[in-house]
């Protein structure tokens, strides 16, 4: 009797780690900026990109594939390698380095970007992800300049098609249109400058 029961838990055990062993490793995907090359800075200012906004639908680790008008997926092996608005933010802020040819381009909360120039603040509406077919953005953002006040509000909707259908080529299409974005932030910025 003492025997079976050894054998049970043997094999109960056994059955655990082969359940263990075939759970899928979690993959990790992060946004990248552009590959630009740095425009001439012709002033002295700088700017502070933040806060972003995300939908709350989005707000989390794992990444959230829309799957009908009114229903998604959210996939437990494949995530973002850090908070999404984060990473939103620091690719914008990259990105605005290179195309306003400044360093002085920070990733801030509201308390902290007071002495900046400009400020960026940006409220994604939708960040829609459709792995081998498109990374759509869709977001209202503002600058504004702490000089004289004034301040530039637009909404930009973008689609990237994805060159493949791995949630790598999404997370490249989804950096794409984060680059659209930011050069339009980038021209804004150049604009109210021109105005001073």
């Amino acid at each position: 009797m003492k025997r079976s029961a050894n054998v049970f838990i043997c094999y109960a055990i056994v059955a655990l780690f082969a359940g263990c062993s075939s759970t899928p490793p979690s993959r990790f995907y992060t946004l990248s900026p552009a590959m630009l090359s740095q425009t001439p800075h012709t002033g002295d200012y700088s700017v502070s990109v933040g806060p972003v906004s995300i939908p709350a639908a989005v707000d989390r680790p794992q990444i959230v594939v829309r799957t009908g008008p009114n229903q998604v997926y959210i996939n437990e092996f494949d995530r973002w390698a850090s908070p999404l608005k984060a990473d939103i933010a620091r690719v914008i802020a990259e990105n605005l380095v290179s195309m306003l040819g400044t360093p002085k381009v920070t990733v801030s909360t509201q308390s902290t970007s007071e002495g900046a120039s400009y400020r960026t603040a940006i409220d994604v509406l939708s960040f829609e992800s459709d792995p081998g077919k498109a990374a759509t953005l869709d977001a209202l953002w503002t600058v504004s300049s702490n000089k004289d006040r004034n301040s530039i509000r637009q909404r930009t909707t973008i689609t990237e098609t994805t060159e493949g259908a791995d949630y790598a080529s999404l997370a490249a299409a989804h950096s794409r249109a984060l680059e659209q974005l930011s050069r339009e932030i980038a021209e804004a910025i150049k604009n109210m400058e021109k105005k001073k």
